[in-house]
This record gives C-alpha cells, sequence and structure tokens, in this order.
C-alpha cells in the first residue's frame, strides 16, 4: 500500500511537471538572488512621476529608457557614464528617466551637478517605486516602448551594458 501511494505521488509529480501548464521555461535564477518583476510585454507601472525639481513627468509617446540607480553605487556610476558618452543622450525620439533608489531629492541634485546629468531624475527614498520591478541589483535598465510596456530589462553591473540597449 505505501509503496502504491508513493508510486502515485511520484506518476502525479512528474505528470504535473510534463503537463502543459507547466510546460513553460522558467527563468534561470540570477547567482545573486536577483529578481525582476516586470517582463517583456508587461505595461511599466508608473506613467507619471514627480523630478527633483518638483515637476512632473509623464512618460510621453515614444519610445522610454528608465534606469534604477543608486549615486553611490560604481556600476550605476559606470553606467550613467556610459550612457553620457552613448548616442542615446541624442535620440530626440527617446525620453529618459533616471530613478534614485533610496535617494532623496538633494542628494540627487548634488549628483546631478557633479556629475553633467541633463535628463529627468526622479527620487525613490523608501523604494515605493523600485519594488515594483525588482527585489534588489542596481542600476536596471528598463527599455519602455511607445506604449509603455517592457521592450527588456537589464541589470547593468558589467561594462557596456548601454550597448545592449535596443527596442528591437
Amino acid at each position: 500500500m505505501i509503496k502504491r501511494l508513493a508510486m502515485a505521488a511520484l506518476i502525479t509529480t512528474l505528470g504535473s511537471q510534463l503537463s502543459a501548464c507547466n510546460a513553460t521555461q522558467q527563468p534561470v535564477p540570477h547567482p545573486k538572488g536577483y529578481e525582476t518583476y516586470i517582463n517583456p510585454g508587461d505595461t511599466f507601472k508608473h506613467t507619471q512621476l514627480t523630478n527633483i525639481d518638483g515637476q512632473p513627468v509623464v512618460l510621453t509617446q515614444g519610445k522610454k529608457l528608465v534606469i534604477l540607480f543608486a549615486t553611490w553605487c560604481s556600476d550605476s556610476q559606470r553606467t550613467l557614464n556610459e550612457l553620457k558618452a552613448s548616442a542615446l543622450l541624442s535620440d530626440p525620439t527617446l525620453q529618459i528617466i533616471a530613478i534614485g533608489r533610496e535617494e532623496d531629492a538633494d542628494t540627487l541634485k548634488a549628483f546631478r551637478a557633479s556629475f553633467g546629468i541633463d535628463f529627468q531624475l526622479v527620487a525613490d527614498p523608501d523604494r515605493a517605486i523600485y519594488q515594483h520591478y525588482a527585489n534588489k541589483g542596481i542600476p536596471r535598465l528598463i527599455m519602455l516602448d511607445e506604449h509603455n510596456r517592457v521592450v527588456n530589462t537589464l541589470i547593468g553591473e558589467q561594462p557596456g551594458v548601454v550597448d545592449q540597449v535596443h527596442w528591437q
């Protein structure tokens, strides 16, 4: 009887793994435990934010690049430097919004001045924005289409991540 129950449990487990409902390939876990809560095709949850100068930032028509970063993070600094050196900044059809995770407006204003940033900065001091998109890991780059749907997401821990920013 016990043997038969064990066999039935094994068959049920294997069957559920092979059924069409579970045939979707699960993402490979990141070695550092990073999770991304938004995937290609999903709609970005925020359509309007407030920048560090108190002005509304509306995610308008056209493509958007949202960067989740921190001023103290060397990977974030490198990615922002790569962005500043790229052709993306001169693309008139691209809206760039950088969201400072666990950063306040005053810190971001000082960072903007010292780092020479001329795109929108948004403070996220308590991770109220960040928590919708990931559990940890910065910088995060989220490419959005003209309908604010995610085209791709990248974690920018390695040099050259800006070269991977594409909308096709």
